[in-house]
């Protein structure tokens, strides 16, 4: 071996190893950021509509990239995938997750975020043909019962957007399962074309979406009589929860299994709590705390046993 070749040798692990690195910080900036989202959006929500905060949030989300676009190099099959993936991320999954926000607490929608790593490799086992092992399907059971308790906890309630609510708990849920496209359909994207670019465009693209049909449905988003916790509480959310979060994220499953890079956010789901207990008063039943012991502690093992899932590719 030449010193050439040993050279060559010693720096790819290295070289290697401050990839992973700088992913698996990227997703977990993304994480924390994330986390922060049901607490903004609480706030704009006590002033407005489901429909016309999320449209703000968006607006704010994209000024600032525009600083960073570049001519698309897409070809017609990645603009119909774009479209595809802008569609069921932004407008969909956003319009349902926000609406079931304003029937349940923070805390609980946080929790229920839990679900979102186990939802992810159950995905990829469908629609990837990735296995499973006793391991994996073992935490999946898990955190299906932790959910089911987190629900359970809830429905007792009235739903005046103050209590967990049922219906509210089940419209997050279901807003995660329609992010699992939207994930797969980026990772598939971002074989061929940077995280800044999909990012970007993705963002524009379903902001447009969420624009024509708020108008069309809820009418011209409120200007006036809006305080100024609110509409900070919408730029926030808008620039560090979508923009920054929805970059950092794509960063880093763009470097990192995306499997692996799931683990990161369960910290979502614990700041999110943490956050609704603490600053907005909340409170968790037993029932859900129980639970979202269970979704964290299922994802945590699915994630980080190195046995349960493989990446996630798209092939």
């Amino acid at each position: 071996m030449t010193k050439l070749d040993m050279t060559s040798t010693a720096i790819t692990p290295a070289k290697d190893s401050s990839r992973a690195l700088l992913g698996y910080g990227a997703c977990a900036l993304a994480g924390c950021l994330w986390g922060t989202g049901f607490f903004w959006g609480k706030i704009a929500l006590a002033e407005m509509s489901v429909g016309h905060m999320v449209l703000y949030r968006f607006l704010f989300a994209c000024p600032p990239l525009l600083f960073v676009l570049r001519r698309p190099t897409f070809s017609r099959h990645d603009w119909l995938l774009l479209l595809t993936a802008s569609f069921f991320g932004f407008p969909v999954q956003y319009l349902i997750q926000f609406q079931g926000l304003s029937l349940t607490t923070v805390s609980h929608a946080a929790l229920m975020v839990g679900t979102m790593p186990v939802i992810l490799a159950l995905g990829a086992s469908i629609f990837a043909h990735e296995r499973l092992d006793w391991k994996g399907w073992l935490a999946l059971a898990g955190s299906t019962t932790g959910v089911s308790l987190i629900v359970l906890g809830g429905t007792h309630h009235s739903g005046s957007g103050q209590d967990p609510t049922l219906t509210g708990d089940l419209l997050i849920v279901m807003s995660l399962i329609i992010a699992l496209a939207w994930i797969l359909l980026n990772k598939r994207l971002m074989q061929r074309h940077s995280p800044m670019a999909v990012t970007a465009y993705g963002l524009l693209i379903g902001t447009a979406m969420i624009a024509v049909w708020v108008v069309l449905r809820n009418g011209l988003p409120p200007v006036h009589g809006v305080s100024t916790k609110a509409w900070l509480a919408l730029a926030a959310s808008g620039m560090l929860c979508n923009a920054a979060a929805i970059l950092l994220w794509n960063t880093g499953i763009h470097r990192v299994p995306a499997s692996r890079a799931g683990v990161f956010l369960n910290i979502e789901p614990a700041l999110g709590s943490i956050l609704g207990v603490k600053l907005l008063g909340e409170k968790l039943g037993p029932l859900a705390w129980v639970g979202g012991g269970l979704i964290v502690a299922a994802a945590i093992t699915l994630t980080s046993g190195g046995q349960g899932v493989e990446e996630v590719i798209v092939e």
